[in-house]
């Protein structure tokens, strides 16, 4: 798998890809996406990453002065009270600059609120305590399960070190970070982990500021991976059956709102183009994935599958356009 680096220079916006970049879905809060690697194989990883994908042939990175410049324009559009949510389809963590663009991002005025994804395995305590210092709020932790054999099961990688999640977890809840721990529920997998889960946010001293819990739904991806014979459940069943019993248990709130995040609908970047609108790209990037290519117009990514070069100008047809991020085929 190769590295891209996407620089001022690369003359790749950072608007319109769902790798990297800014993404922003019509609310306050806009998810920032400094690089896409990974380093765990979870088996139910939406997006197929890790050491083990088997569809993935390129990384991004993006240059920190270039992210910053992309955000410094678009938050004073969105308003006063943007959370920045530092995510990924991978692990935030191992971008290298981590550390600096949560400061950085915590100096823009509009910004009250700056979060982060982790799977926990960068988090020592030297790291949480600058992560603190940079004035990190809430990290959404993904722990799916508290047996150790699970536990490494559903990250992939034997001898997964679920004891040391659990003091990172910890440490979390003892800083001035808020801790949100965030399982997927995987049918016929870890059911009767997530109580234990949710007994461990509690305890831990989860949700200070923010819910202790945000318990995820599993579901299958057509470039995903699952567990062999796992049915997802559907909306109805998972907001009506599972969670109520959890909620009863614990009298705790789990089907969760974007209320409880102060997450309002803001204005959302304009969309330049219209779904089936036929476009001219200039070819600048490899994809995620054989055979796609990442193209440049009106500012803007536009993610190539199928594309029959791999440089200079293609003619595509636009067949997804939600939340600015593009998707073409060759027209």
């Amino acid at each position: 798998m190769s590295l891209f680096h996407v620089t001022r220079e690369s003359d790749i916006p950072l608007v319109g890809c769902l790798y990297f970049g800014v993404v922003d879905r019509g609310s306050n809060l806009l998810q920032i996406r400094p690089s896409c690697g990974c380093n765990l194989s979870c088996p139910f990883c939406s997006v197929d990453a890790g050491p083990s994908s088997r569809s993935r042939v390129t990384d991004y990175q993006v240059d920190l002065d270039y992210l910053m410049e992309a955000v410094r324009e678009i938050a004073p559009f969105k308003g006063p009270g943007v959370e920045c949510h530092i995510d990924s389809p991978g692990e935030p963590m191992l971008y290298p600059d981590i550390v600096e663009l949560v400061g950085r991002l915590k100096g823009i005025g509009e910004v009250s609120v700056v979060s982060m994804q982790s799977n926990g395995t960068r988090l020592d305590e030297e790291m949480i305590r600058s992560l603190e210092e940079a004035g990190l709020d809430r990290i959404n932790l993904s722990m799916h399960a508290l047996d150790p054999e699970l536990a490494a099961y559903l990250a992939g990688r034997p001898g997964f070190d679920v004891q040391g999640l659990i003091e990172t977890a910890e440490n979390i809840a003892k800083s001035r970070i808020d801790l949100l721990i965030a399982p997927v529920y995987i049918p016929g997998i870890n059911d009767q982990e997530i109580p234990k889960l949710i007994d461990f946010a509690i305890r831990s001293g989860a949700g200070k500021r923010w819910p202790p819990l945000g318990i995820q739904k599993f579901e299958h991806y057509r470039l995903g991976r699952s567990p062999r014979g796992v049915r997802a459940e559907n909306w109805w069943h998972f907001y009506n059956r599972s969670m109520p019993q959890w909620e009863k248990e614990f009298s705790l709130p789990l089907r969760l709102k974007a209320q409880d995040f102060e997450i309002e609908k803001r204005p959302m970047i304009p969309t330049v183009f219209k779904r089936n609108e036929k476009t001219k790209v200039e070819i600048r990037a490899p994809g995620w994935v054989e055979g796609e290519q990442l193209g440049v117009a009106k500012n803007r990514v536009v993610s190539v599958v199928d594309c029959p070069k791999k440089e200079g100008s293609v003619r595509v047809k636009i067949v997804s356009n939600k939340h600015n991020i593009y998707v073409a085929v060759p027209a």
